[in-house]
């Protein structure tokens, strides 16, 4: 599974239950799906702040995407984001890790949100 697959379904996965049991690899591709799939919104805030407050660390997941990934115990490494930049797209320069972070947490917000997650008012996608 792709890692921007692992965020949805580390997100999506507990509350999809519209989804069938084999559709999670597929939900990620985004291309028909399931008419069903579009209509259930899942507000991504309340799940993400469960997520941070089991780990017992002071996580920013709205504004960081290491701290994202760590809260969904998704390995967070500069490889693993490396390899989530290709995955999205990523024309920069993948060794300038923080403009990468920042160009990371912005797509992941954008297709979090067209993929039906409700995000809070805070959070610039």
């Amino acid at each position: 599974m792709s890692i921007f697959g692992k965020i949805m379904s580390a997100i999506f996965g507990t509350k999809a239950d519209a989804a069938p049991a084999g559709g999670g690899a597929a939900a990620g591709a985004g291309s028909s799906g399931g008419a069903a799939a579009p209509a259930a919104t899942v507000d991504v805030a309340p799940i993400l702040d469960q997520a941070v407050k089991a780990k017992g660390e002071k996580l920013e997941w709205r504004t960081s995407i290491v701290d994202l990934m760590k809260a969904l115990d998704i390995d967070s490494s500069f490889g693993a984001r490396k390899e989530l930049a290709k995955e999205l797209g990523y024309t920069g320069d993948s060794n300038d890790s923080a403009s990468m972070n920042i160009w990371l947490h912005k797509q992941v917000m954008t297709k979090l949100a067209a993929n039906g997650g409700k995000l809070p008012p805070d959070i610039k996608h």
